[in-house]
């Protein structure tokens, strides 16, 4: 949920503004890429294909997925993946997947605790190991990084960007928390992960 609503007519001079304070060019460069996608979320047959695009980068990363049929407690219940729900969401767990150590990738929400999504939120608080600042440093990462991959499958980056907040602080610190995480992620080999395992998964 956005923290402070922008109005529209307000979306593109923010965005100019953002822009020219990233001093990256690595990070401005994977900025334009999201700002080039849609600001608004896919819906009926787009969010559907969607979907099954992260799904199938899901599958192309050898990440377990449940079957269809059933509606799941957690996004990621230490076994497989809910296939469930919106795409931007399955791109946001498969982040966290091939983030997290693999003692991790056993535990529900990967011992982060429980996430926006998740239904069972007293067990996900249970199964949290992870320190509060490490969460917050394991979430940016997974955000920026779900966020990347929709703007190279060419879904609505930009609608994610705005939701999980990354202009909130514009004025202060956002440039420099986006190219901080974008250097942490760049770091992890992760970000052309789609053109890399999807070739045949999807086309």
């Amino acid at each position: 949920m956005i923290l402070t609503p922008i109005a529209a007519g307000d979306l593109a001079g923010k965005l100019d503004r953002f822009a020219s304070r990233l001093d990256d060019g690595e990070a401005r460069a994977a900025f334009g890429r999201i700002r080039r996608t849609s600001p608004d979320r896919a819906e009926v047959a787009a969010a559907e294909r969607h979907r099954q695009e992260a799904i199938a980068l899901a599958h192309g990363c050898g990440i377990p997925v449940h079957a269809g049929g059933t509606h799941y407690r957690f996004n990621w219940d230490g076994v497989a993946l809910d296939p469930h729900t919106e795409a931007y969401v399955i791109l946001h767990e498969i982040a966290h997947y091939l983030l997290a150590p693999p003692a991790r990738r056993s535990l529900v929400d990967f011992g982060l605790g429980p996430g926006p999504d998740t239904r069972d939120r007293a067990a996900a608080e249970q199964a949290a190991i992870v320190p509060l600042l490490e969460r917050e440093a394991d979430e940016t990462a997974a955000s920026l990084l779900g966020i990347l991959w929709e703007a190279a499958l060419g879904q609505p980056a930009l609608a994610s960007f705005l939701d999980q907040n990354w202009l909130e602080g514009l004025e202060r610190s956002a440039a420099a928390h986006f190219t901080a995480a974008f250097r942490r992620v760049r770091e992890t080999g992760l970000i052309g992960l789609p053109a890399q395992r999807l070739t045949r998964e999807i086309r």
